[in-house]
């Protein structure tokens, strides 16, 4: 006869093999890590603490009381990323697909919730078909539920989310109220109707790539900060990104030992700037020289190009560096790279990093496409940001202004 322990571990070894092997393979086989490797990956190795581990879905309709997973579909819990407090959650596609029922909706507003009164920043890791049908509008309710924590917890803690697959329908609200979201190439994609819904309705035929892939939403939409080529890639970058912030607007920003004598010369930024002032340069050659170790983690590179902005650190404190580029439009300020750079400013406003501004800027970008589009209203969307940013703020006019 099993001891209580026994039965208690093999209920845990039941609850780690999520939907089972078979899907787990499945998984694998896309090219995809599953919700606890993501984890593993994630936090430092052996720090995680899980919570809820056996909770199940409360249907009994539709045949679902003879269907109950432990976990039910995402896995929620605690750890450390070099050294410090984090909150996860991680969808579990194994299990029904990653859908959101009541259950698995109140095990994130759980784990969103401890976030929030600790002070320490949240991580969605998302691979999931949306709302669990079955549920109905128990499901849709608990959707309000995480929107609403995710509003109160904006500027408190950092809110980072990392799309690993499929991410439809009331799943990707949620990730765009955070801070950040990242997404993994040709595995993950984003929409709020799916291609079949798109044709149905406007007989557009279009592919899931196509409508809500990452380099749609990298490129094109500016939904993601960032698209990395694999889970391990996302992953660790998100580690790398940690690294540069503060776990609450209660602390302030970390700082490190800094190898980089503040006092060097770097005798090349002396020609960086061609003497024809119609000529380009790439600015991020100067803030690559320019910031600790030449290391800059930079936020939506592949969006809206004529304004570069990331976290760098200077005598081992981070800081936000927004940067027009002249390579790209001459580094004319326009509607995406207003939006883009408004909303970096006002992140480091709430969690206390300091700007440091490179200016070579001819203006805002002329013509009917860009006033028809509210130039006026986004352009000042990023005025009202640094006015209304009380963190120090130090510009340098590398051209001109």
């Amino acid at each position: 006869m099993k001891t209580i322990l026994e039965q208690l571990e093999q209920r845990r070894a039941g609850a780690r093999l999520g939907g089972g092997e078979k899907r787990i393979a499945s998984q694998h086989g896309k090219g995809k890590l599953t919700a606890r490797e993501r984890i593993d990956v994630l936090l430092d190795e052996g720090s995680f603490e899980e919570t809820d581990m056996f909770v199940e879905h409360r249907s009994t309709q539709f045949g679902m009381e003879a269907q109950r997973i432990p976990g039910d579909g995402v896995v929620t819990g605690r750890g450390t990323i070099g050294g410090r407090l984090v909150y996860v959650f991680s969808k579990d596609f194994t299990v029904f697909g990653g859908s959101l029922s009541g259950a698995h909706a109140a095990k994130i507003v759980k784990i969103q919730t401890m976030a929030l009164t600790n002070g320490a920043p949240i991580i969605g890791l998302f691979d999931a078909g949306g709302a669990r049908i079955q549920e109905g509008v128990e499901a849709l309710a608990g959707y309000a539920d995480i929107f609403l924590q995710n509003t109160l917890a904006s500027g408190v803690i950092p809110q980072i989310s990392v799309i690993m697959g499929p991410c439809a329908g009331g799943d990707v609200y949620s990730p765009a109220i955070t801070d950040f979201i990242f997404m993994v190439k040709d595995t993950s994609y984003m929409y709020v109707t799916g291609p079949d819904v798109v044709k149905t309705v406007t007989n557009e035929v279009v592919t899931h790539e196509d409508l809500g892939g990452a380099r749609v939403h990298s490129q094109k939409s500016g939904v993601a900060d960032g698209a990395f080529e694999n889970d391990l890639e996302a992953l660790s970058e998100v580690r790398r990104l940690i690294g540069f912030l503060p776990l609450s607007n209660r602390e302030k920003p970390p700082v490190r030992d800094s190898y980089d004598d503040p006092e060097r010369d770097e005798a090349s930024l002396d020609t960086l700037v061609p003497a024809n002032p119609n000529q380009p340069y790439d600015i991020k050659e100067l803030i690559l020289k320019t910031v600790d170790e030449a290391e800059f983690f930079e936020i939506g590179p592949d969006f809206a190009k004529n304004i570069v902005t990331g976290f760098g650190r200077l005598d081992g404190q981070t800081v936000g560096v927004v940067a027009n580029q002249p390579q790209v439009l001459a580094g004319v300020l326009d509607i995406d790279s207003s939006r883009k750079a408004a909303r970096f400013v006002r992140f480091c406003d709430a969690f206390d990093i300091p700007l440091v501004t490179f200016v070579d800027v001819p203006g805002f970008m002329p013509g009917t496409r860009q006033e028809y589009g509210g130039l006026i209203k986004h352009g000042a969307k990023l005025l009202f940001a640094y006015a209304e940013a009380t963190v120090p703020k130090l510009t340098v006019i590398t051209r001109k202004a």
